[in-house]
Parts: structure tokens; sequence; C-alpha cells
């Protein structure tokens, strides 16, 4: 974990919110010149604290008006069965998200498709053919109250 002090704080803000602006936009918003705000862009990308940069894409405007969350429940005993399963979400540009969890499930996946054609479909051909799949239970999203991808930071 890297030191958060309060201008890396305001940087870190500003690219969640607003996303890669120029070193001089970013030393704007942050109240520094160019050149220190540029060497802790680098500090934060070679320390991982920056994964990636990305542009957030509105699903509904792209016919993505499906998203689902899939409660998948392994059978513990068979060889492979996580191995497989986790493969099987690498390879998957309809699952956004995948996470092991506690509780019933083994899993909570998110998925995004355009229909309920599109989601039976992707069920059917690759989940429920996974030798180590006990069941399923999907939740359907029917409104997003709210999504964020912004990162609350520790208190200082």
């Amino acid at each position: 974990m890297i030191e958060l002090d309060r201008t890396t704080r305001r940087l870190i803000d500003t690219l969640q919110r607003k996303g890669r602006q120029s070193a001089q936009q970013l030393a704007e918003a942050v109240g520094m010149s160019a050149t220190p705000v540029w060497r802790r862009l680098k500090e934060l990308e070679q320390s991982g604290v920056i994964r990636r940069e990305v542009v957030l894409m509105d699903r509904e405007k792209l016919g993505l008006a499906i998203c689902a969350w899939a409660y998948v429940s392994l059978v513990r005993h068979t060889d492979g069965a996580v191995e497989d399963f986790e493969r099987l979400v690498a390879s998957s540009p309809e699952i956004m998200e995948c996470a092991s969890i506690t509780g019933e499930a083994d899993y909570v996946v998110k998925v995004v498709v355009p229909d309920m054609k599109a989601y039976d479909r992707f069920l059917q051909e690759r989940l429920f053919k996974l030798k180590g799949v006990a069941s399923i239970r999907t939740n359907v999203v029917l409104r997003e109250v709210k999504y964020e991808t912004a990162l609350p930071l520790p208190p200082a």
C-alpha cells in the first residue's frame, strides 16, 4: 500500500472521476505544476495502483439490455472444477465480473447480454456444460440504482 498524501488523494479522485487527462489539466485540478504530477502518475502506474485505463460505455445504448447476477455452486469433489470454471470465466466476454464468495454459492458472476435468449444460450452452451457446476441461481437486474467505478479512498 502506498502513502496517500492530500495531493495524491486529489490526483486519484480526479483520475477516477474524469479519466486520463493531460499532465497540465491534472496539475490544474490538483494545484501543482505538470512535472510533479507526471512523476506521481508514473509512481502510481509502477506501484500498480493504476492497473489500466478504460472508457466506460453505456451497455443499454450498445444493445446489452440484460444484466444478470448468477450465483454458481460447484461440485467440490470434482477434480479441476475450480480451474475449469475460472478458465471459462476468463474466456467469456459476457462475464463482466466474477468473485469467489462465502455463503450458499461459490461464485457470483455478473453477466451482460443483449436479451434473455442470449442469457439462456450462454447458460446452456457454456455454464451448464461444465461438469463441475452443481447449480446456478440467477437474479436479473431490473434497474441499476447505483453504478460506480471510483473506489472510496481510505481515511487519511
